[in-house]
């Protein structure tokens, strides 16, 4: 698992090298867009409803002492709130959309490193099930993640949880990646099959796309090229051995 992990890591440091030898970037301009629009929207709902979730929070305090500073902390946490399961839709959506403009850039790799190439299916078929996979993904995701969220909220063990939630996150990131790559060699059922035997991978993907996406602007515009071509080197180098 840890030599997976290390692997789905290490993949991003040849991935600006294929990115300008294959001429891929031209491929990530409708993603990039399409990204960009959804962080915008995130980060404006977690300006918006965080007041809303704030006066919430703040309407459980039953005492006129103290009001400012648990208003100030309400609209906080709904900030937080917000954003943490704001990034964890945007990132569903943006894979599962992006997925028909992600097929030749796998196939350019597939094809760099071997040769030959399985060509991909149709736009819309290949749309259909980058939804039906990240739907299942964020529904899973949830699932695990909103019971973390609360006990990441307990001073000093909430650390534990945290860091719980960061890796969770990240092997979904890593499972859309590498999707990308799979839906062109096998069904639906087959492709979560195949993730859940290569984990590590998925998961070292995940993480470095995870600390991309806390960068700045520059994150949002380099996360997908770098993510998706890391991860695509690895998947087919495992569909292969």
């Amino acid at each position: 698992m840890l030599k997976n992990i290390l692997d789905g890591v290490k993949a991003y440091l040849s991935a600006f090298e294929l990115l300008n030898k294959l001429k891929l970037w031209k491929y990530f301009a409708i993603p990039v867009l399409i990204s960009v629009v959804a962080a915008i929207l995130v980060f404006a709902s977690a300006y918006f409803l965080s007041a809303i979730i704030g006066d919430q929070i703040t309407s459980m305090w039953g005492f006129d002492w103290g009001k400012e500073v648990v208003s100030t902390i309400g609209d906080f946490i709904g900030g937080v709130i917000i954003i943490v399961f704001g990034l964890v839709i945007y990132r569903h959506v943006v894979m599962a959309f992006s997925a028909p403009f992600m097929s030749p850039v796998s196939e350019a790799i597939e094809k760099h490193y071997l040769g030959e190439v399985h060509t991909g299916a149709k736009f819309s078929i290949t749309l259909t099930k980058a939804v039906k996979i990240n739907a299942r993904n964020l529904f899973k995701e949830l699932l695990f993640i909103i019971p973390l969220f609360f006990l990441s909220l307990i001073p000093v063990i909430g650390i534990v949880f945290t860091g719980l939630i960061f890796l969770i996150q990240a092997y979904y990131a890593g499972f859309g990646n590498m999707d990308y790559t799979l839906e062109r060699h096998y069904n639906y059922k087959d492709s979560i099959t195949f993730v859940k035997q290569h984990k590590g991978i998925a998961i070292g993907n995940g993480i470095v796309f995870m600390l991309l996406l806390m960068i700045p602007v520059v994150g949002i515009l380099l996360v997908l090229p770098l993510s998706v071509v890391s991860a695509t080197k690895e998947t087919v180098k495992q569909l292969h051995q």
